[in-house]
């Protein structure tokens, strides 16, 4: 099988595309990498070689199998149908098919089944809808979800490299006693909290962050109920954090929830309570599993409601690993 990247391939999504087909031993003849030509010639290490980037062209999927997308929408709206009309299979992580009925949108641990019903593409959701949906879906299917109610708590790394370098360097302009570098987010990120920096619809309120996250789960799902979301950015360099609160349609038990969780694909329960050991970005950073933990009855809504934190890790679980279970779907079709 003849796997192709097109990727910005010095960005951490791409870094960690490279990374998890390696780990987890993706079985490719061949690896082609594939950027904008600003990238072309530079070279990345994988699987002991040097490969060497080419700049992008319509060329560029003639005789590849699968190709893993880490570009934006516009590079994504312009070259897919053109790998797809050359055979191969695009796995998508920008924005640009998500909400298309006609391209599945897939996390494994939810809807394998639509990785198997693509016309040529199949889309990877946004990162926070990701990590919520891991550890909700079981939860649906045990007691049915009424209502989410999700405030999540998103790291520089959802921004890119750039981002996270940004904080770094506001961590030393503040030990220098210097004015804070805002190149990024235009602000003091350092030591601050502030609204996510997606585009505010004027209707509606909502960013588009909180927007993909309530309009992607229905479709994963494969069911209607009602979401309401706010996105923040916190000075965090990696992993995403969610505190989440779920009314059921009938009523639960601590006992079943835990159980439900303990039991589901992609989730580890951190729950300690005596030692007050939960979910921390620092700690599921790397890890491939959205961490579960601080689950307790919403006394608002005795039986029927449970509130939860979770922690994953944008790069992996939110981007690049996500795309690659894909790919790991399309060799048992």
């Amino acid at each position: 099988m003849l796997l192709s990247l097109l990727i910005r391939c010095t960005g951490v999504v791409g870094t960690e595309l490279l990374n998890c087909l390696e780990k987890r031993e993706y079985p490719s003849s061949k690896v082609l990498l594939f950027a904008h030509p600003d990238e072309a010639g530079q070279k990345l290490s994988f699987r002991g070689e040097e490969l060497t980037i080419a700049a992008l062209s319509e060329e560029s999927f003639k005789g590849v199998d699968i190709a893993l997308f880490g570009v934006g929408d516009d590079l994504s709206k312009k070259f897919a149908p053109i790998a797809v009309s050359d055979g191969c299979v695009v796995i998508d992580n920008s924005a640009a098919y998500r909400m298309d009925p006609d391209v599945p949108l897939v996390v494994p641990e939810v809807n394998p089944q639509a990785a198997l019903e693509h016309n040529g593409i199949i889309a990877n959701p946004n990162c926070s809808t990701i990590i919520m949906n891991v550890p909700v879906f079981p939860l649906h299917q045990m007691a049915g979800v009424k209502r989410l109610v999700v405030s999540t708590y998103q790291a520089a790394s959802g921004a890119g490299a750039a981002a996270m370098a940004e904080l770094e360097q506001q961590a030393r302009d503040f030990a220098a006693g210097d004015p804070y570098t805002t190149e990024i987010f235009g602000r003091q990120y350092l030591w601050n909290l502030f609204s996510h920096n997606s585009p505010i619809y004027a209707d509606n309120g909502y960013n588009q962050e909180e927007w993909k996250m309530v309009k992607e789960t229905p479709k994963i799902f494969g069911d209607e109920f009602g979401i309401a979301v706010t996105c923040v950015r916190v000075p965090v360099l990696r992993a995403h954090c969610e505190s989440i609160n779920i009314e059921f349609n009938r009523k639960v038990t601590l006992e079943e929830v835990h159980a439900a969780l303990e039991a589901a694909p992609g989730v580890i329960v951190v729950d300690d309570r005596v030692n007050n050991k939960h979910p921390e970005p620092l700690t599921t950073s790397g890890q491939y599993n959205v961490n579960v933990g601080r689950i307790r009855m919403d006394n608002s809504l005795p039986g029927t409601g449970i509130e939860m934190f979770v922690a994953g890790d944008q790069l992996l679980k939110g981007a690049a690993l996500n795309a690659v279970q894909v790919a790991e779907l399309l060799l048992k079709k």
